[in-house]
């Protein structure tokens, strides 16, 4: 590791102290291509939405044709990125993490572009997401060349570009674990041991799936107290799994506020969605079992649906809307200021 990144957060336009980032969402994505998740419908009317613009009166169609419709799934547009998240900044916002690996239409220089324009500290990700997403030769990559991959893209730079990445994810997983995630989860875990750059997690809805990658991380040497678990919002259900997970010392997200679809079909089967109320609930009882320290949170925007132009919630959610119910809850202000602000500052910074 470069001694100038440890005990700093590297965001796209440069390494920054911790206490620069400000109120911080630690999963979203400013640009992204969620191809990997389009299927063909058998159906004739849903075949209909496959090349269609995404306009607000499909929105009621939703999340029934989310994955069969292109324009919900391809988010490419700069301008848009630099108006839905300038709200966000606006409300705010100081920094945030987005977490577009390899394969997912990954651009360093929008994200550069993004930054200056809305004075937004950017983390960008590296890594590889899910199987779906994942090159032709995948198989052929050695463990070792994953690993110089990341540390490149964490040292160097992606590509020629110059931009360096600032945290390791988000690493796709499905549950199961395959020998192909396996060896992606030990590689990015070399990388975080050579570079003391964090990681970011998607993990398996599955409740043994957080606990099976954390296992594989740190039988790799990784370092779970510079790891961020995502999407438990549907990874875990089982509470004791949740505390076995949070003993861990890892940090706990809950980073899909503003999605309370519970019929969304997601790889075949639905998916088990928490509502907002429920995501304050459990980070209350996290609260409440002494795991304050270690909770983050974001939106995971991603798809089209989700921008406010679109009507959804877009990037300023959680700042706008979910900050004013947790104070009505009783929230003292350290508290949302340890999740918002103090969490993500530690969880972001190099070790």
């Amino acid at each position: 590791m470069e001694a100038k990144q440890k005990g700093k957060v590297q965001t796209v336009l440069g390494l920054i102290n911790p206490q620069e980032l400000g109120a911080t969402v630690t999963h979203e994505h400013l640009l992204v291509d969620l191809m990997c998740y389009f299927y063909e419908p058998e159906e004739a009317s849903k075949r209909s939405y496959i090349d269609r613009p995404f306009t607000m009166d499909v929105r009621g169609e939703l999340p029934q044709i989310a994955f069969n419709m292109k324009a919900n799934l391809q988010y490419y547009d700069i301008e848009w990125s630099i108006a839905e998240v300038s709200k966000f900044v606006n409300a705010g916002g100081g920094g945030l993490v987005d977490t577009t690996s390899m394969g997912l239409g990954r651009d360093p220089l929008a994200l550069s572009r993004i930054s200056r324009a809305t004075g937004l500290n950017i983390i960008m990700g590296s890594s590889y997401y899910i199987p779906q997403a994942h090159p032709p030769n995948i198989g052929e990559l050695s463990e070792e060349e994953i690993t110089k991959d990341i540390i490149r893209d964490v040292i160097e730079g992606v590509s020629d570009t110059g931009i360096k990445a600032g945290v390791i994810g988000e690493v796709g997983n499905l549950y199961p674990l395959s020998d192909t995630e396996r060896k992606i989860l030990r590689a990015s875990a070399h990388a975080q041991i050579e570079t003391g750059c964090p990681i970011s997690i998607h993990p398996g809805a599955h409740d043994e799936s957080p606990m099976q990658i954390v296992k594989e991380l740190s039988q790799a040497g990784g370092d779970n107290s510079n790891m961020i678990m995502g999407h438990l919002d549907f990874a875990i259900e089982d509470r004791e799994k949740l505390l076995e997970l949070a003993d861990t010392g890892c940090f706990l997200e809950y980073d899909i506020f503003g999605f309370e679809e519970t019929n969304l079909v997601y790889l075949g089967e639905y998916m088990r969605m928490k509502s907002d109320f429920d995501r304050i609930e459990t980070i209350e009882f996290l609260i409440e079992k002494g795991h304050i320290e270690q909770v983050v949170i974001g939106q995971d925007v991603c798809q089209a649906n989700q921008l406010t132009r679109f009507g959804g919630k877009g990037y300023a959610h959680i700042l706008e809307n979910i900050v004013p119910r947790l104070r009505k809850r009783g929230w003292k202000q350290d508290q949302i200021d340890q999740i918002l602000i103090h969490n993500p500052a530690r969880a972001l910074t190099f070790n």
